[in-house]
């Protein structure tokens, strides 16, 4: 099994050894590829998840039976929304005791079917080496995803001859990559023909390697371009034409420049509510391209005009070429009208806060000033909640791969594991994982990871005491009635917990200390580093689309209040 994870080129697996997985811990001293040695199965998954994201290449994590591999399902559920390539190896009871309800026995291909793209249970150890290269085949190709490996301990102990497949060849299962030529075309002749067009692009975007080729279509085109949660990166955040994220808590650029768009090009997006809003009302008047690997994304949320299954690399390096024939023959069309609407609510609606030099610091002021000192060119990594949609509001992103999040499944816990993955695949770069307080107290164990393994990240605690998210949605919906959602500022010591895992502990409680911290923490390169960021506990996160409304109704927050007569001007629905 080892064996095999070499022949795909492994030089990391995540993982944590137990009874049944123990005849494949014994070889690994052999091998050259590298353990780590997680404290939790589910910090492994996340790890894997992390590596995957910023290499592009399958995460690996490995865990025992029973017990074991329960703890991976959270972390392979959220690389399956996510569509992040990873194989999780898991160690199953002995083949003469399964069904037996044996010791840390569970049924790991019943539980996990529904969070990964596929799984085995390996019943003959002559069958290892082609299971081990089908599941990286299948993680890699078509949509990524997670893929399952159980094996019997008598499996792992067997004998067998030797043997590698020199190619993979599963039948039914055919990813279609290259975009319909017809459908294609249909694309760019609603292109062409539309006055108030929109790319909508997201994680398949990263996920294919096609952020040159987003590029060049939004650069020959010169059509404004919204980029999802899981689409950061994709084109430059200082592109001219990049309006940032949409959403729930997106700009009021993007989200009403979708709204007012008649067509919208979506490449590698899946329609999702957090973007939709309420589904019966998004885009009213848009005709739709959607283009996507997975056929059963296209149509499933909203009717589409031009459907195309393929490869987003693929199908924007086609549509660019057909695009740059007929614009040499037609011309383009005149967007400019449209350009200077959607800019002119750039300038007039941008993110905002107010800090103030003797007031409580603000989370968005933090998260804002680490993206200047450290200048967009490290590798991001955020929890669930509003510290996540604050750091994907005030970052600024120029590169793919370089923002990690759990986006579909929002896994509170993801950020501090899958920043120690990451910084594994990319030794190189800093690091920098923006959490919640929350968050952090769900996967923390894994700093002694970090500390013996010698994996230096920069984490940085966004504490307002309480679970943000939460606690915004009941002073918004539920009365100000604060149920079970306080944790307050003091348990535990962030900076004693840091250094009891070994790491530098810093604490920041006013503005005039936050550009000090940041800076003394960018300059350890040797040890972990733990920020604790008393921020305003009263602080809530805009724009917001309430969960299930029309995103006409995007409430801009208190700091529009004093433009509301302006605000109203521009878009009746509007509301602060």
């Amino acid at each position: 099994m080892v064996r095999s994870l070499e022949q795909e080129g492994v030089e990391v697996i995540f993982g944590i050894p137990g009874g049944a997985i123990l005849p494949a811990y014994d070889p690994i001293l052999d091998s050259p590829i590298r353990h780590i040695l997680c404290r939790h199965e589910q910090g492994a998954a996340h790890a894997a998840d992390g590596y995957a994201q910023a290499t592009g290449e399958p995460g690996v994590c490995m865990a025992t039976s029973g017990p074991g591999v329960t703890n991976l399902v959270t972390g392979l559920a959220s690389a399956y929304m996510d569509s992040i390539p990873m194989v999780a190896i898991s160690g199953q009871v002995p083949t003469w005791a399964v069904g037996g309800d044996a010791f840390q026995e569970c049924d790991a291909t019943g539980i996990t079917m529904p969070v990964t793209k596929h799984n085995f249970l390996v019943m003959d150890a002559q069958e290892i080496p082609k299971t081990i290269a089908e599941a990286f085949h299948i993680a890699r190709t078509g949509r990524p995803g997670p893929v399952l490996v159980d094996i019997p301990k008598d499996v792992l102990q067997a004998e067998m001859a030797w043997w590698y497949p020199e190619e993979v060849d599963l039948p039914g299962y055919r990813p279609v990559t290259k975009g319909n030529p017809k459908q294609i075309r249909e694309a760019a002749k609603l292109i062409l023909s539309a006055r108030q067009p929109i790319l909508y692009t997201g994680g398949g975007i990263i996920r294919a390697g096609a952020a040159d080729e987003l590029r060049r279509l939004v650069e020959l085109t010169g059509i404004p371009t919204v980029t999802t949660l899981m689409g950061r990166g994709g084109i430059p955040d200082d592109h001219e034409l990049c309006l940032g994220m949409p959403g729930m808590h997106g700009n009021y650029t993007a989200v009403t420049a979708m709204q007012k768009a008649d067509l919208l090009v979506s490449l590698g997006v899946r329609f999702d509510d957090r973007v939709t809003g309420k589904l019966a009302t998004f885009a009213p008047d848009a005709k739709i391209i959607h283009a996507d690997i997975d056929p059963a994304e296209i149509g499933k949320n909203r009717a589409v005009d031009v459907p195309i299954v393929g490869d987003a690399r693929s199908v924007i390096h086609e549509l660019n070429e057909i695009l740059e024939a007929m614009i040499e023959e037609r011309g383009l069309p005149d967007y400019s009208a449209w350009v200077k609407t959607v800019q002119g609510w750039q300038k007039k609606y941008p993110y905002k806060y107010s800090q103030t030099a003797d007031g409580p610091l603000k989370p968005e002021y933090v998260i804002e000033q680490i993206g200047k000192i450290t200048k967009g060119d490290g590798v991001y990594v955020a929890g669930v909640g509003q510290h996540q949609m604050w750091a994907s509001q005030y970052l600024r992103f120029k590169r793919p791969n370089t923002w990690l999040n759990s986006g579909g499944l929002g896994t509170m816990g993801y950020a501090v594991p899958a920043a120690m993955g990451a910084k594994v695949g990319r030794p190189d770069e800093q690091v920098w994982a923006i959490d919640g307080d929350g968050c952090f107290q769900m996967t923390c164990q894994e700093l002694a990871t970090m500390t013996t393994e010698n994996i230096p990240v920069k984490i940085a605690i966004i504490n307002n005491a309480f679970l943000g998210m939460v606690r915004q949605w009941q002073e918004l919906f539920y009365d100000n009635r604060f149920s079970a959602v306080e944790f307050g500022y003091d348990v535990p010591d962030y900076v004693k917990l840091a250094e009891a895992y070994g790491a530098i502990g810093l604490r920041c409680e006013t503005p005039e200390e936050v550009e000090s911290t940041i800076r003394k923490a960018a300059e350890i390169d040797d040890r972990t580093v733990v920020m604790d960021f008393r921020v305003d506990p009263t602080e809530k996160c805009y724009p917001m689309v309430p969960a299930g409304a029309s995103n006409d109704e995007i409430i801009l927050g208190p700091e529009f209040e004093k433009d509301h007569a302006d605000i109203l001007h521009d878009t009746p629905e509007a509301i602060i």
